[in-house]
């Protein structure tokens, strides 16, 4: 929604949020150890998604996933979940048109892993092949808010939009472990500054005279 909370405060962004629902499953508890480390994919570095993945959980418990389908809604959990306004300004917005355009192969690839588990388990079974189509039990999916540029590029960047008295945070791309402390120091030494500036709080000074006088 970051694009719709810009619109707000009076700015036109130069993105547009394009919804891909990230899909998962769970393996069966016997093979709680069949890794002992995350195990990924070579990543194609013209997409900002990692590929499907082998993910050891902090319960012990192993996922597998995500995929990155097309949402048709923007908190489109569920493979039902439609919204016809975002269905329409996605259909009507140049960015999102042309990287639809240009990953169509790809797009459709996913679509029919999603519908159908045996693509998915393809994808598992280059790295681990003794998972078989049984193990993959259903596991809640999440979407990912992926920030599109006006040209049609997917922004694989963070993406801050800010004004004199807010920080808006508009892509944040899967920062995990390797960088959520370092931009969360970073948020957080953009709002002192702003907290401290007089745009943030523009009677501070009339208010701080008055109470000296």
């Amino acid at each position: 929604m970051a694009d719709r909370v810009v619109k707000m405060l009076g700015i036109e962004p130069d993105f547009t949020i394009c919804p891909f629902r990230g899909e998962y499953y769970l393996l069966p508890k016997q093979h709680n150890k069949i890794v002992n480390h995350l195990i990924y994919p070579i990543p194609d570095p013209s997409m900002p998604f990692l590929g499907v993945h082998l993910t050891r959980m902090i319960d012990g418990t192993v996922t597998v996933g995500p995929n990155a389908v097309l949402a048709l809604k923007r908190e489109g959990y569920k493979k039902s979940d439609v919204s016809l306004r975002d269905v329409a300004e996605m259909l009507t917005n140049p960015g999102i048109l042309k990287v639809l355009k240009n990953n169509l192969k790809p797009g459709l690839v996913e679509m029919r892993n999603s519908l159908f588990k045996g693509g998915y388990l393809k994808l598992v079974q280059k790295y681990c092949p003794s998972i078989t189509k049984t193990d993959l039990m259903p596991y809640p999916a999440g979407v990912r808010a992926q920030a599109v540029s006006r040209d049609g590029k997917l922004i694989d960047d963070f993406l801050f939009v800010t004004t004199p008295r807010s920080i808006n945070v508009c892509n944040a791309p899967s920062p995990a472990a390797t960088s959520a402390i370092p931009i969360g120091a970073h948020i957080v030494s953009k709002v002192k500054e702003q907290v401290g500036s007089k745009s943030f709080f523009p009677l501070r000074g009339e208010l701080s005279a008055k109470q000296t006088s």
